[in-house]
């Protein structure tokens, strides 16, 4: 049978996993306000909660690249030792506040270099946060798991810089990898030296497809490159035709390859119209891997606890629906297999089980 929705407080509770999170995108606003003013950034508005609704308001444009744009001011402050110590940790601690037991964090280390830190010093100093910030997590009895994936910025000439470094900490947090930016025009293909050297050294990575550009992004990401995952993957639903999927849909399918939804980041982007018919609804009644997402936490003010309400509210999905999601994103996390296992049967499916028995149903 299908379970009965429930409340909001009990959409907080249950365990969360997000595969495409990133870490520049997720800054607290008044973290942000204050380490500006140590560096001497001007920001839009030095009021926390003003600054949060400026980045909606400006990511709500309906174009890729503006959204992108508003980086600026979080990357601003993200140049030092301790301003990547102070936010890496803040990003555990947010996610475990909402119920995430399992999250990949995701960012470009060449953007972190006017401070004069280099590439290495950057992975080590946010995995230095991110361990703070999982040891307070658990010290508070609300354990959380963090993996990073390092990006290379597609449109620029360090791709392979950055795959070098994610093969060189692959035994000290780093779990994967992935290409970011603006997708159309700076096709994947671009960067293929990069990800054979990634699959020659075992290393999993997923690439943003199929946002701003199409299918042909998609197949390049997975048949030319070999990508396990894809990042957003919305227009994959230009290869569905009344529900008849198309060769490549099928292939996405049949093989079990995730595609990490954001719905919300997708509005403000312009690649989905509404939450009650982004393709995340559509994909999962098909059976395919979907995931369920937040992208970038403050550019697009919400929370995995947002997401799974706005599903729940606006696209009829059950709680059902949203412990599938999360079981697919175990799955099919950069995680060896007895952990993702461990995963799914110890924490996911037990947190499931106690969340409901003890809340009201609607």
């Amino acid at each position: 049978m299908t379970a009965p929705r429930v409340d909001t407080d009990t959409l907080r509770r249950l365990p969360k996993a997000v595969l495409h999170d990133h870490l520049d995108g997720g800054l607290r606003p008044a973290t942000v306000v204050e380490l500006a003013a140590e560096a001497g950034h001007t920001l839009p508005t030095t009021d926390p909660d003003e600054l949060a609704a400026w980045y909606v308001e400006a990511a709500t444009s309906g174009d890729l690249v503006r959204y992108i744009a508003t980086f600026e001011h979080t990357l601003a402050v993200m140049q030092t030792r301790e301003g990547l110590l102070r936010t890496a940790e803040e990003y555990v601690l947010d996610l475990a506040a909402d119920g995430v037991v399992y999250g990949e964090v995701r960012y470009a280390p060449e953007l972190m270099l006017n401070g004069g830190l280099t590439l290495g010093e950057v992975v080590e100093t946010v995995q230095e946060g991110l361990a703070a910030g999982m040891a307070k997590a658990a010290a508070a009895g609300t354990p959380v798991r963090v993996g990073t994936l390092l990006c290379g910025m597609r449109m620029f000439d360090r791709v392979r810089e950055a795959a070098d470094l994610a093969v060189a900490f692959r035994d000290a947090g780093v779990v994967g990898f992935d290409i970011a930016g603006a997708e159309d025009g700076f096709p994947p293909a671009d960067h293929l030296a990069a990800f054979e050297h990634l699959r020659r050294e075992s290393v999993p990575f997923t690439i943003h497809a199929g946002e701003a550009h199409g299918l042909p992004s998609i197949h390049q990401a997975i048949q030319v490159c070999g990508a396990q995952r894809i990042g957003h993957g919305v227009r994959l639903t230009e290869d569905i035709v009344d529900g008849k999927l198309g060769r490549l849909a099928g292939w996405v399918r049949d093989r079990r390859i995730a595609l990490e939804m954001c719905p919300t980041s997708n509005l403000q982007t312009g690649a989905a119209d509404s939450i009650a018919t982004h393709p995340i609804t559509a994909l999962k009644d098909l059976g395919f891997r979907v995931t369920l997402n937040t992208d970038n936490r403050l550019v697009s003010g919400t929370t995995m606890t947002r997401e799974m309400s706005l599903l729940v509210e606006e696209a009829g999905w059950t709680v059902e629906d949203l412990r599938t999601v999360t079981v697919n994103a175990v799955k099919s996390a950069f995680l060896p297999f007895d952990e993702r296992r461990s995963l799914i049967e110890d924490v996911v499916l037990p947190g499931y089980s106690a969340a409901l028995s003890s809340s009201p149903r609607t």
